[in-house]
């Protein structure tokens, strides 16, 4: 019996070596490919982790430079955080944040450049329709009028549907079209939830305009006694 036990084992290691030698190449690396991608997926959560706490931290710095209103250290500061972190969120959040200090501070082809970056750049569709919106504005104040309406005819995320008739409003004012914002403005009040602030302020832009979006229109076959 124990003789029987010994021959099948034998025949078993017999089966395991014949099979180790002709596959054994390919288990291995099969092994080494499997070992090798989850050691580099961790190595790359890892290095993305680091990354966004080395891009949080510089962005701490823009903001403290921001608020002092140091432009020229805001040139350095920023241009530091893009070299190094350009595809982090911070580096997008930075770079609104300084358009707005450039834009402050009368440096309109800098606050250009700077929405530009994050409109051309940006992983988030959100950060993106953000830049674009104020560098709509931006060129407007610039007079660049026809810039900014392409601009804004571009394709938006649905959620950002009444800024874009806002600010297209905006451009048309400043163009001395008033039919034409009445109408953008309109559609903004529309699509604006009732509680939002915004809603408010376009409100407000119709009052100037003379419409009071919030009385219902009459019906054609209504008449009005006078």
């Amino acid at each position: 019996m124990a003789q029987h036990l010994d021959l099948e084992e034998q025949e078993q290691l017999d089966q395991l070596k014949h099979f180790w030698k002709q596959y054994g190449n390919l288990v291995t690396w099969a092994l080494i490919a499997v070992l090798g991608t989850y050691a580099g997926w961790n190595f790359y959560h890892y290095w993305q982790n680091n990354q966004a706490a080395q891009a949080a931290v510089l962005y701490d710095e823009v903001e403290r430079v921001a608020r002092g209103g140091d432009v020229a250290k805001l040139d350095r500061v920023l241009g530091d955080m893009k070299d190094k972190y350009a595809k982090t969120t911070y580096a997008q959040q930075a770079t609104l944040l300084a358009a707005g200090v450039y834009f402050d501070a009368g440096k309109t082809d800098e606050a250009k450049a700077a929405l530009t970056w994050v409109a051309d750049t940006a992983s988030d569709e959100g950060y993106k329709a953000v830049a674009r919106l104020r560098l709509a504005g931006v060129l407007a104040h610039t007079k660049a009028f026809e810039d900014a309406i392409k601009l804004l005819t571009g394709s938006f995320p649905p959620s950002f549907a009444p800024l874009v008739s806002d600010r297209r409003g905006d451009v048309l004012m400043a163009m001395g079209k008033k039919k034409e914002a009445q109408a953008e403005y309109e559609l903004a009040y529309k699509n604006f939830e009732e509680s939002s602030d915004y809603r408010r302020l376009v409100e407000i832009k119709l009052n100037s305009l003379g419409v009071d979006p919030r009385m219902e229109p009459l019906p054609p076959s209504v008449e009005v006694k006078k």
